[in-house]
């Protein structure tokens, strides 16, 4: 990969690292919690379980497979296998919450779902800005 290829990877993964964080933290304060319950590991969680879905996103963006929901499909179903492992190990370091799977699901697909959305139009937009010229 190029030099710019890593820094829009990297760029990506803190864009959204980081709204994710505030909107995490908007709604702890909305709801009176003044300190993250979880405290370093869920901020530890919550960048491991990104890293897995940048990294997944990047993987069914470059997959030489037609057509686009196939390769969508193909990085989705290891790559949350890989989210829910890790819920599963963290199971080990401390209890989980009850919705613990329910929640990674939600927000891991919700999250590679737009994620998806969003290459799919940049790929439709740029096929047929290619077609015109």
């Amino acid at each position: 990969m190029n030099q710019k290829k890593w820094i829009r990877i990297v760029s990506i993964y803190s864009v959204i690292y980081t709204a994710i964080t505030l909107f995490n933290s908007v709604l702890y304060l909305y709801n009176g919690i003044y300190e993250d319950p979880s405290g370093n590991w869920h901020e530890l969680d919550r960048a491991i379980i990104l890293l897995i879905g940048i990294a997944a996103f990047e993987l069914c963006t470059n997959l030489p497979v037609k057509p686009l929901a196939l390769r969508y499909l193909i990085a989705y179903i290891p790559s949350q296998l890989l989210a829910f492992a890790y819920v599963w190990f963290s199971g080990l370091r401390e209890p989980l919450a009850k919705t613990a799977y329910r929640d990674i699901w939600i927000n891991f697909t919700s999250l590679f779902v737009l994620l998806c959305i969003i290459n799919t139009v940049i790929y439709v937009f740029k096929k047929k800005r290619g077609e015109r010229q």
